[in-house]
């Protein structure tokens, strides 16, 4: 994490990288950097581990990023601004300009379920939007879709504070 960067605040993933993690397995090619990541079985970049740690179904191109939202909130900070620049770029790359993308919000398992659920399709709706309008990707490539605490990236109790799992995950859908 960089000096004065908030808590759970993520650098932002390189092009390079998001390209490679969101392009189909039978659809990578070797760029100049490992592909292997040491907790998955999946070819991952090492350079961004965090964003290669997904709760996608193996096999499934993915990235997670931990976009840094105020508590409770859906509104993006220019640190979560910066990190969607890469991805607005990625998915407009040739490599997967061809391909539909679904954005799910997860969130920890602090607060309640219900409200949990809602702040992540909020926090999802928000990332697809600000593709869509400041980076230009068509509105038909792009599904939100909310999970509040379904799917944790780190098993915990309930009512706890994990900034792992408070995350905006991008998996491919195909063309």
């Amino acid at each position: 994490m960089a000096p004065g960067s908030p808590a759970g605040a993520q650098e932002a993933p390189s092009l390079p990288n998001l390209v490679e993690l969101l392009r189909p397995p039978g659809d990578r090619g070797n760029h100049g950097f490992s592909t292997t990541g040491p907790s998955t079985s999946r070819a991952r970049p090492v350079a961004d581990e965090a964003a290669a740690r997904t709760t996608a179904p193996e096999g499934t191109a993915a990235a997670a990023l931990a976009l840094p939202f105020p508590s409770g909130s859906a509104a993006l900070t220019p640190d979560a601004e910066k990190i969607l620049e890469a991805l607005g770029r990625a998915l407009n790359s040739s490599e997967l300009a061809r391909y539909r993308f679904r954005i799910e919000g997860h969130t920890d398992t602090a607060g309640e379920a219900p409200a949990n659920l809602v702040l992540s399709e909020r926090r999802a709706a928000t990332v697809r939007d600000y593709l869509v309008s400041r980076h230009g990707v068509a509105a038909a490539r792009l599904e939100a879709l909310g999970l509040g605490e379904t799917q944790l990236l780190v098993q915990t109790p309930d009512a706890t504070s994990e900034p792992r799992n408070r995350r905006v995950q991008v998996l491919n859908l195909g063309g």
